[in-house]
């Protein structure tokens, strides 16, 4: 599995069957810039890195002290919908607007009162996501970063860096 971090496009390598290129995983943001990115193989679903993602966050302090590690709140789509995340959340002390998956609400409200209650959810925090998908869309807007051809991660990588760069420089 280890090969397939290194190179996700071309042939299998280390005995890894990798069908897709390098995909983006979870990129947070704060005030329109990224805080953390995870660079997965294409078909690794975002929501297993997500843990890793807010692992790297460090957002340094005005004054002196310790960088700031934990973001005030976490807004995501249905993909992260499940007991793993809201537990790792709820952990950290982070608030979250996690939309629950339609097939997850019908089977809570077959099991009836033993099914639980439904998962709290801000539908004004959750329409203020909409800045995360535009700032992807931006990077999406460079060739390279939408078509994720590049055989090596590290290139892939810089690839984005430069892209976010230049978005960053133009505003």
């Amino acid at each position: 599995m280890r090969a397939c971090w290194a190179r996700a496009k071309g042939a299998p390598a280390g005995g890894c069957r990798c069908t897709g290129g390098h995909c983006a995983a979870p990129v947070l943001l704060f005030k329109g810039e990224g805080l953390s990115l995870v660079l997965t193989p294409g078909q690794r679903a975002d929501c297993t890195q997500l843990e890793a993602v807010m692992e790297r966050i460090r957002v340094p302090r005005l004054a002196t002290g310790r960088p700031r590690t934990t973001p005030d709140s976490v807004s995501v789509d249905k993909g992260y919908s499940n007991r793993r995340t809201r537990a790792y959340l709820r952990g950290r002390g982070i608030r979250h607007v996690i939309p629950e998956k339609a097939g997850q609400a019908a089977g809570r409200l077959r099991r009836g009162s033993t099914g639980g209650r439904p998962p709290g959810f801000d539908k004004e925090r959750y329409a203020k996501r909409n800045t995360v998908e535009r700032a992807i869309n931006k990077l999406k807007q460079f060739r390279a970063v939408a078509t994720r051809y590049d055989k090596r991660a590290y290139v892939y990588l810089g690839t984005v860096a430069a892209a976010a760069l230049v978005i960053w420089l133009r505003s």
